[in-house]
């Protein structure tokens, strides 16, 4: 062999090299598909609800249950990305998600929705129990029928009603552990149910222009952003009590108590800051009269930001609330067994 030829480059090589990044390329596609940030939270709150039962658990079940709720997550996300593929990829916040890319085929996305749900659920049913079960099949079609094929198109309530599909996990975490969802259970879930509509309202206010390019009757959209400020602060007024609330009940502690009320205020705070903002009201799609939605570069800027605050606060407010309670769940748990 000559040296010429031992220098050449075997243009089957690159080829070779390129293939396992195309395919990890693909897999990462699918993880998207998942809704991956979405599953983390999901699965947080169900392990939350599974442990804060502080029940006697087998550690390979109570590892099943969590991963069945997670699996039942990533089957929602799909379906939904797969059914709201035409209005993702008018909106510049969803359109490089892998359908409306062309990353993944809408049918392949459908298929695999369809298929974990089904394992996630039968999974469940098997191996823990089957009111476990129930409550994510209800969860999965309540999220990808009822919100995304029909509330999510033709109400401004879509995510207020929608938002119990995203509250039910900790109660299916309960159920997992105990074949029961008691009132501790629910408070849990109406935790994350009053929570959802500051939290997604405060995004949409400055998103609105996407949402209504995109014909989604979100409710700046529709009712306006004076409107929906009053929405969010209404709602955070009835959120922070519920917080309370399982101080009451026994399921909160003192760790918990503080977490809620101090961080609590802030979110009050911050709720009355986009109140008393302009936030949303540049992008008024209602505004007939555009003269009456002038808003100043400064006090559009100062409504975003407040909106933003919100929104992102809301985030790390739910994460502490669940992480305060998991903690004394796992502390009492501990207890349980040095008693027992």
């Amino acid at each position: 062999m000559s040296m010429t030829a031992a220098m050449t480059p075997d243009p089957a090589a690159p080829e070779a090299d390129a293939l396992p990044e195309t395919q990890v390329a693909r897999w990462q596609d699918y993880f998207q598909l998942l809704k991956p940030r979405v599953m983390s939270l999901v699965v947080f709150t169900g392990l939350t609800g599974l442990l804060a039962a502080r029940a006697p658990v087998n550690p390979i079940l109570a590892a099943v249950a969590v991963l069945c709720i997670a699996v039942g997550a990533g089957a929602s996300g799909a379906l939904n990305m797969w059914f709201d593929a035409d209005i993702d990829g008018l909106m510049r916040r969803t359109r490089g998600r892998p359908v409306p890319s062309g990353k993944i085929r809408g049918d392949d996305a459908a298929a695999l929705g369809v298929v974990l749900s089904l394992f996630s659920v039968m999974l469940l049913g098997m191996a823990v129990n089957w009111l476990a079960a129930g409550l994510l099949a209800f969860t999965i079609l309540f999220y990808a029928v009822v919100y995304t094929m029909w509330l999510k198109r033709w109400t401004t309530q879509n995510i207020v009603i929608g938002g119990l599909a995203g509250a039910l996990p900790p109660a299916i975490g309960w159920a997992a552990a105990t074949g029961s969802a008691p009132l501790n259970a629910w408070l849990m879930v109406a935790i994350i149910f009053f929570w959802t509509p500051p939290h997604f309202w405060s995004l949409s206010l400055y998103i609105t222009t996407d949402y209504a390019k995109a014909g989604v009757p979100m409710l700046p959209v529709v009712k306006g952003a004076k409107a929906t400020r009053l929405q969010i602060l209404l709602y955070s007024l009835i959120l922070i009590p519920i917080c309370l609330s399982p101080v009451l009940t026994g399921l909160g502690g003192p760790l918990y108590l503080a977490v809620a009320a101090l961080g609590g205020a802030v979110f009050l705070l911050l709720a009355v800051r986009v109140y008393l903002s302009k936030a949303g009201d540049a992008a008024d799609p209602r505004a007939a009269d555009r003269d009456l939605y002038e808003v100043s570069e400064d006090a559009k800027a100062a409504g975003a930001k407040a909106a933003r605050n919100l929104f992102a606060f809301s985030i790390l407010y739910l994460f502490a609330l669940f992480a305060a309670l998991l903690g004394e769940a796992v502390v009492g748990v501990k207890a349980l067994e040095l008693l027992s």
